[in-house]
């Protein structure tokens, strides 16, 4: 077996499904999921129907590049979302079968372990366990920059020494954040290209709750619309994008990646290996989600409203605000003597509410695990559930 695999860490879900053993919900309320962040809203009727108009697709086998009515799709997508025009869709795009598994197979691509040190992925903390996991499968070495709200949860990139960033090869990059929700600024990625040039290192970034907001006239800056404003290239620079929270199709496993063209041609060839080419039942869906922004614009009203009513309830028990946007509430327990995996059993016991402890989406690093006593609640389910699962969060709060 490769021993790589030792160093996993179980998934944060399989986590909490153990520290949820022997627990018995309380019987007289149903259970309310706010731990997964998997969208609930419904699925598009006209994604729906190209879905099945597409059926006759199923008797092909698919390309790696994907059809060029899908990249096509992509491209005047990032045109209108970040104003990139000159995106060319045969050699800058390449569609995947949603982010977790493209940012897994990237980072094998992209990590050299043959220059006689071990290779250095650096990644945010708390962050998407999939980093540590395709770090560590690469045969590279993780490290956390810790992500804090006394800092605005801002990069500290004085944690790593000269010597270690000279051996990271690849930093991941995730805006909005999840856990935290924050969006990088100009400021921030200027700051983050400068050390990519100074080191030589790529930036992988994931932005896939680029398009869950709150601000219809200030939408989340991209990495890549960031590199344009800034007069650079893509040199170094891959982003990942999805339509799962776009579209709420988690289930078609349907995304892009888009950036440098030097390391896109070496990572579509690692593709064509791995076998990761789309349904083409699934590209004729996806061609339909990209060329519309109606059904985004509802969307986004309906995480508004939710947490527009939810907010205050839980920022009345829970340390938390507004974030920048994705769909996550990332809430300190209610005192520093409170655990955030106590809280969260607890709160399935006493109230029936799910939440996700937020030690188990990061890693100790500078000897802190940052976080510790917070908990995330994602906001995926419908408004009255949310507001039902914020209202029994005060009560038990009340109790402690």
């Amino acid at each position: 077996m490769n021993p790589n695999l030792a160093k996993l860490h179980p998934y944060p879900f399989e986590k909490l499904r153990q520290l949820f053993a022997g627990v018995t919900p309380n019987p007289s309320l149903r259970e309310i999921k706010l731990s997964i962040g998997e969208p609930q809203h419904a699925t598009p009727e006209f994604i729906k129907e190209a879905l099945t108009a597409g059926l006759a697709g199923l008797a092909s086998y698919p390309t790696t590049l994907g059809i060029p009515a899908l990249r096509r799709a992509i491209a005047d997508w990032m045109n209108r979302r970040y104003q990139l025009a000159d995106i060319n869709p045969e050699t800058q795009i390449i569609p995947i079968n949603g982010s977790r598994e493209a940012l897994f197979a990237f980072t094998q691509t992209v990590i050299d372990p043959g220059k006689g040190y071990v290779p250095i992925v650096v990644s945010p903390n708390p962050f998407y366990q999939i980093y540590e996991g395709a770090a560590y499968l690469a045969g590279a070495e993780p490290r956390f920059l810790n992500t804090l709200p006394d800092n605005d949860f801002a990069f500290d990139y004085d944690t790593l020494s000269d010597a270690e960033w000279r051996h990271v090869q690849l930093m991941f990059v995730c805006s909005p954040a999840n856990p935290t929700g924050k969006v990088l600024n100009l400021d921030d990625w200027k700051k983050l290209f400068a050390l990519s040039d100074k080191y030589g290192f790529i930036i992988a970034s994931d932005e896939c709750y680029s398009e869950v907001f709150f601000d219809e006239a200030n939408p989340p800056l991209g990495g890549m619309q960031a590199a344009r404003m800034l007069g650079r290239s893509f040199d170094r620079l891959v982003m990942f994008s999805s339509l799962s929270k776009r579209s709420n199709v988690p289930g078609m496993r349907s995304g892009f990646v888009s950036g440098d063209t030097a390391i896109l041609k070496q990572f579509l060839l690692y593709r064509t290996y791995h076998g990761s080419a789309m349904s083409p039942t699934i590209q004729a869906a996806s061609v339909a989600a990209w060329n519309d922004e109606a059904h985004v614009i509802d969307n986004r009203r309906q995480y508004r409203e939710k947490f527009e009513a939810v907010t205050p309830i839980v920022s009345g028990v829970l340390g938390t605000s507004m974030p920048d946007a994705s769909f996550y509430l990332w809430a300190r327990t209610p005192t520093p003597d409170i655990a955030d995996t106590d809280f969260a059993r607890a709160l399935v016991a006493d109230y029936n509410v799910v939440v996700l402890p937020g030690s188990f989406l990061a890693r100790e690093a500078n000897g802190v695990n940052p976080g510790s006593g917070f908990v995330r609640i994602a906001l995926v389910a419908p408004l009255a559930e949310c507001l039902e699962a914020a209202n029994r969060i005060q009560q038990f709060v009340s109790k402690l």
